[in-house]
């Protein structure tokens, strides 16, 4: 009935007639297609035989959960130009229930609560200023009459803050900020301006960041809601806040009062942010026995490859190890709760070759924790990419797409090399964590970075969705796979399981990632749109073959446009469309790879990068943020590159 099942979002299923023993008896129940080849990341939930789930710009539906037969479907009718205020894609995480009432959260905003019956809303808010580039892509949650929504847009010059509402009216009953806003307007609570110090220069000119775009989860039995807090706006710390400090509550989890929003204790995994690592990644809660004694806890896995167990009362550290590559800190202290960072993490100009990445160790698909074994499940990834600050950062233009990182296109032939080096290291995995040993209990191997987020059962199963475009199921004790179907694209979302009339389903949205999918650099291949899949033993639904064909067009010759028209389209390139379609346009499925445009869309460039001739699918015009000569250099640059690559795909 809620994202990660319970409060606890522990992703624990208890049901078992789907086990083990039996699993290789498992087939298709039904499938319900979406109808987008968008971002498709939410969890559905099932109330009383009825699925309700969200697919791209917010359409929700309902289905009946034992046959898929649609009940009904809501269009919120989210402009399609405020996709552009996206970093990340237009999808959403999920929704939230309340006594009759399904409650979305719309990209550009707006707090909507629907009758479950029916699909009327109910009620509208809208939740932050259309002033300002905020979304929405994270899952709202709902407790106690109360619902609770953050937001993103740290990528653009925002203040990051979570609000709860009442879930009957929609009226604002708190508002918490995660970083200061200017002194000389005061600040909205001691947390504020305690904050408020660890801060230097006009970082609030910047908006500063910190935005809580997704994990947000609720103790019953402390009556605290434990709010992840995301980076820095812009990610230089040097134009966001001369002089350094750590910069609260960025890179934090913060722990507030769930009536009253009032802060009760934060931890910072990050002083300072500045490489993008957030700890908005999902968070678990559960009762762990550590060096024997019985200890409430808070477990995330963020972006940052540390495993982090916190004491969910008071915010004590418990501990912290590394559970993939890292090159920005060796080791995180115990007795400060401080990570020993690298020097060299601390870039400057020069190109430094990092892992994590912006992507991270771990990113927001969900995790799971099973009782039955004390182990966490997660998909895990090694990413490396080059950081350096740019020199050329427009510091009069405090708003826009402003990270002041050089990323890989802005940073001159060094940081391309070393774009190129850091391509063929991506690679990743599911991984078993054990909390208590703080170490990793197994592990699966895939061919790539990207797979989906991840369910454990009482079956003794662990299912995710892989970035083969398959759902696989392993046991949870060990990681021996049991079963595995192509499904013909590849499932982010997090899988859900559920019983209609004694009978077990296990189920999930399947469809790409909201930038690009785990494959990169190799040529397009056909994909199925967005779907619903529902599995069950004995099922004998059959998916329809794929029948697209990608046909690949050769590139034109490069332009003899010169080299100083090339370097421009590079830096416009990363600057304005290298979120979705990819560093150094090499994208990963969802979203076009541009190295691979046809003869049409060539010849349509300028109409659909500066006119929006294409903005009904969410390729909104730029004529606002490029002019003509930069539009004709990034055309002129995406054709080098598909050149550079042609021959090599």
């Amino acid at each position: 009935m809620t994202w990660g099942r319970t409060y606890s979002e522990q992703r624990f299923s208890p049901l078992d007639q789907i086990n083990d023993a039996n699993v290789g008896e498992l087939g298709l129940a039904w499938y319900f297609d979406l109808d987008t080849d968008r971002a498709i990341e939410g969890t559905p939930l099932v109330i009383d035989g009825v699925m309700y789930l969200t697919s791209a710009w917010n359409l929700t539906y309902a289905l009946d959960a034992a046959t898929g037969e649609l009940i009904w479907s809501y269009d919120p009718e989210v402009p399609r130009e405020w996709g552009g205020n996206s970093c990340c894609g237009v999808g959403s995480r999920g929704l939230a229930a309340w006594e009759g009432r399904i409650v979305i959260a719309t990209l550009d905003g707006r707090l909507i609560a629907l009758d479950a019956a029916d699909g009327r809303p109910l009620w509208t808010t809208q939740t932050f200023s259309r002033d300002f580039p905020y979304t929405i892509t994270g899952a709202p949650r709902v407790f106690d009459g109360r619902v609770l929504i953050g937001n993103g847009g740290a990528e653009l010059g925002v203040r990051g803050y979570v609000t709860a509402y009442d879930v009957d009216t929609g009226e604002e009953l708190w508002r918490f900020y995660t970083v200061p806003g200017n002194p000389a307007d005061g600040f909205e609570s001691d947390a504020m301006a305690m904050a408020a110090e660890t801060w230097n220069g006009e970082w609030w000119k910047w908006g500063g960041g910190g935005t809580a775009w997704d994990s947000i989860v609720y103790d019953p039995e402390l009556d605290y809601i434990y709010i992840g807090v995301g980076n820095g706006s812009p990610w230089v710390q040097a134009y966001r806040s001369p002089g350094g400090g750590d910069n609260l509550f960025l890179a934090s989890i913060a722990a507030v009062e769930a009536a009253t929003g009032e802060y009760v204790w934060h931890y910072q995994q990050a002083p300072g942010e500045q490489w993008d690592f957030t700890a908005t990644q999902p968070m678990i809660q559960a009762e762990l026995t550590i060096d024997g004694r019985e200890r409430r806890v808070l477990m995330q896995a963020p972006k940052n490859a540390f495993f982090y167990v916190l004491d969910r009362e008071t915010g004590e550290l418990l501990s912290a190890e590394e559970f993939a590559p890292n090159y920005w800190a060796s080791h995180v202290d115990l007795a400060t709760g401080r990570p020993v960072i690298n020097p060299l993490a601390y870039y400057d100009t020069e190109p430094v070759l990092m892992t994590p990445a912006p992507p991270g160790a771990h990113n927001w698909q969900p995790m799971s924790y099973s009782p039955l074994t004390g182990l966490v499940y997660f998909p895990a990834q090694e990413v490396w990419m080059p950081y350096a600050r740019d020199p050329n950062f427009p510091v009069d233009q405090p708003r826009g797409f402003r990270i002041g990182n050089g990323w890989g296109g802005m940073l001159g032939p060094a940081g391309q090399a070393a774009m190129a080096a850091a391509a063929g290291r991506a690679r990743g995995w599911l991984t078993a964590w054990d909390p208590v040993r703080q170490r990793e209990a197994w592990r699966v191997d895939y061919s790539g970075t990207g797979s989906g987020g991840v369910l454990a059962t009482a079956g003794n199963l662990v299912v995710q969705g892989t970035v083969d475009d398959t759902v696989a199921i392993y046991r949870a004790d060990n990681g021996e796979k049991l079963w595995e179907v192509l499904v013909n694209t590849e499932p982010a979302a997090g899988p859900i399981s559920y019983a209609v009339d004694g009978e077990q389903y296990i189920a999930l949205n399947a469809g790409m990632h909201g930038m690009a999918g785990g494959r990169f650099g190799g040529p397009p291949v056909a994909r199925a749109g967005g779907r619903v899949l529902a599995f069950k033993l004995g099922g004998r639904a059959v998916l329809p073959p794929l029948v697209e064909t990608v046909t690949l067009t050769p590139p034109p010759p490069v332009p003899d446009v010169g080299d100083e028209v090339l370097e421009l389209g590079n830096a416009a390139y990363h600057r304005v469309c290298a979120g979705c379609h990819g560093m150094r346009a090499v994208g990963g499925g969802v979203i076009p790879d541009l190295r691979y445009m046809s003869a049409e869309t060539h010849a349509e460039f300028d109409a659909i990068v500066l006119g929006g001739a294409r903005a009904e699918q969410g390729m909104i015009g730029f004529a606002d943020r490029i002019n003509e000569a930069e539009a004709e250099a990034i055309h002129a640059f995406v054709i080098a590159r598909a050149n550079e690559d042609w021959e090599a795909d």
